[in-house]
């Protein structure tokens, strides 16, 4: 269990909420617009995690080295936008960490790897983040994750030292970032990545398969 703990970060994708269903959505308009056939959904959800990159993969097959990527990471971009909650939610349980949290008297926040342009309206469509102290996305810094710049920027945010400051992320980078910036550690294998690689190789102080696991290693009291 943590102690010393005054304060949650979480990555936002794969940890938060589950935004695969309007991500893949949005990549899928565009083989439908050129009379492709669609896809189905699971084969987006693999690769949610990946963000435009992950998402023209699975719809064209193609990378970042592509001439043609950039329009289409354009376009994808313009898709996403207009439905950015159309069937996003937060994944279950998470509510309701969330409320115990606040409950805590703990502070939290948000650090993903979503450009603002994004994350901004996101966030404020969602009644879920309104008591976040924290949201920091992937272009609020210079750097990136798996760069500790964004973790270290919420734990100003939050106006506490960084060892006081867990974080929570379903992919390797948000592993990579956490121990970069002298943070505790927390794999959600339950998010989209927790059976792509080997979360135990990834070398985080615990790993959770729901976010109800949280609340004891934040020794929280158990639920009624």
């Amino acid at each position: 269990m943590f102690k010393n703990i005054d304060a949650v970060l979480f990555d936002l994708d794969g940890t938060l909420i589950d935004s695969a269903p309007d991500l893949g959505a949005a990549a899928d308009k565009m083989r439908t617009d050129r009379g492709l056939e669609a896809l189905p959904m699971s084969q987006y959800r693999t690769l949610a995690g990946a963000g435009a990159r992950g998402m023209i993969a699975v719809a064209f097959g193609l990378t970042p080295d592509d001439a043609r990527f950039d329009a289409l990471k354009e376009e994808f971009f313009v898709n996403y936008e207009s439905r950015l909650t159309v069937h996003t939610a937060e994944f279950e349980g998470v509510a309701e960490l969330i409320a115990r949290i606040d409950q805590a008297g703990l502070k939290w926040g948000v650090v993903t790897n979503k450009a603002a342009r994004f994350t901004v309206p996101l966030t404020q469509a969602m009644p879920l983040f309104n008591t976040a102290g924290a949201i920091v996305s992937g272009d609020t810094t210079p750097h990136a994750k798996p760069h500790p710049a964004p973790l270290l920027e919420a734990a100003r945010q939050l106006n506490l030292a960084p060892r006081r400051c867990v974080y929570v992320g379903d992919d390797e980078r948000d592993i990579i970032a956490g121990r970069a910036a002298g943070m505790p550690t927390v794999v959600a294998a339950y998010g989209y990545l927790g059976q792509a690689a080997d979360p135990q190789g990834w070398k985080a102080d615990f790993t959770i398969t729901s976010p109800f696991e949280l609340l004891k290693l934040l020794n929280f009291p158990q639920m009624a």
